[in-house]
């Protein structure tokens, strides 16, 4: 798989990340068959070019912690619907999507 295939691949899914979820990195490097590449994931979510319109704030990391530095995200996923701990991560039971039930 080449970059340009690979960041396809992962803009695909971001795309299809139903509002009022999130996903994490790990999980979309698996989805494109590359679970080892969560790093890789990241850094394509960091270069997603504007005009893609993707929804990049409903990605967050294994433990469903935010990206530092981005106030927005959390704004972005509590206009959703999207449920947060006291810790400030989000709570990955009530609001992790269940991609494989829905294929």
């Amino acid at each position: 798989m080449n970059r340009t295939t690979f960041l396809q691949d992962v803009y695909s899914v971001v795309a299809a990340i139903p509002e009022g979820c999130v996903v994490t990195y790990g999980q979309i490097a698996s989805l494109v068959g590359r679970p080892q590449c969560s790093r890789m994931v990241g850094q394509a979510m960091h270069n997603v070019p504007e005009e893609l319109h993707l929804p990049c704030h409903r990605v967050v990391n294994s433990r469903g912690r935010l990206v530092p530095g981005w106030t927005e995200q959390r704004v972005l996923l509590e206009n959703e619907g999207v449920r947060f701990k006291t810790n400030g991560f989000v709570d990955m039971k009530k609001s992790q999507w269940e991609f494989m039930k829905e294929q």
